[in-house]
């Protein structure tokens, strides 16, 4: 397994400091305005990472509708515009470049109904799909937290039934253990479950920590540090035979150190399944 860790954490050099991988996030980096990619602003990033011995992935555009996130950069995979598949091709292209390691998509939001919004959401991955078999990138579709009702594939079986009915070879699933956690109302069982249910189609995941409830900060999406909160990290050990990155999604370079030490207790014992 490959350890990593976003690139809102700290530094390039910071995290390379630690970890193996950095997780580019697209709609923090600071390299939009009025929903265009600025690319005088996107090549000093690249050019430091030019110099880093890190793996990649790519974080892509989605939607959100708190003030920390950039409005112009909003995509709703359920309904998606010509600019939503721009943001998207953006991400894919640029991961086929760096030869990144997967590009992480949300799915869609639910929206009044249900069936229509996952079907429309179905179509657009397919699109999308063959555009990352253009650039040779594998898309993550990430599980999304039952602690807010109008999310799409909060449920393994969704999320699987999702990538199952797109049928491509360039799109699998983000596990996010924290998403996991929430959706499983923090009961271990049921989240051993969940990863065992997902694990087939997963090539990417996304490590964090809460409390398995939901509260008015972010429904309970909080992403303390692994370790801060109450998941059981050893159901990581349910995804068989998996050498990909856990990238951990937390704030600051304290929550990698802490989540670096948590995971190479329940997960990394063996420090020849870590490269």
């Amino acid at each position: 397994m490959i350890l990593g860790a976003s690139s809102f954490a700290g530094s390039l050099s910071e995290i390379a400091a630690e970890v193996q991988s950095v997780e580019l996030y697209m709609p923090k980096l600071g390299v939009y305005k009025n929903s265009l990619l600025q690319r005088d602003l996107l090549d000093p990033i690249l050019d430091e990472l030019s110099t880093l011995d890190l793996y990649t992935s790519l974080h892509a555009p989605y939607f959100a509708d708190v003030p920390t996130y950039p409005e112009d950069i909003v995509v709703d995979t359920a309904s998606m515009d010509d600019r939503s598949f721009r943001l998207i091709t953006e991400s894919i292209e640029l991961a086929g470049r760096l030869g990144s390691r997967a590009v992480v998509l949300h799915p869609g939001r639910i929206n009044g109904e249900h069936d229509r919004a996952f079907s429309s959401m179905v179509d657009n991955l397919r699109s999308l799909a063959q555009t990352a078999a253009e650039h040779d990138v594998m898309l993550g579709l990430e599980n999304k937290e039952g602690t807010d009702p109008g999310n799409l594939c909060t449920g393994a079986g969704e999320l699987a039934s999702a990538v199952e009915e797109v049928n491509s070879d360039n799109l699998g699933a983000t596990l996010d253990i924290g998403h996991a956690n929430l959706t499983c109302g923090g009961d271990m069982q049921e989240l051993r479950a969940f990863v065992r249910t997902l694990a087939p189609h997963v090539v990417h995941v996304h490590v964090h920590d809460n409390m398995g409830v939901w509260s008015e900060h972010y429904n309970g999406d909080e992403h303390m540090a692994p370790g801060d909160g109450i998941i059981d990290y050893t159901v990581l050990k349910e995804i068989k035979g998996y050498k990909g990155i856990l990238n951990m999604e937390v704030f600051s370079m304290e929550g990698v150190v802490k989540g670096k030490a948590k995971l190479y207790n329940a997960v990394l014992c063996d420090e020849r399944e870590f490269y």
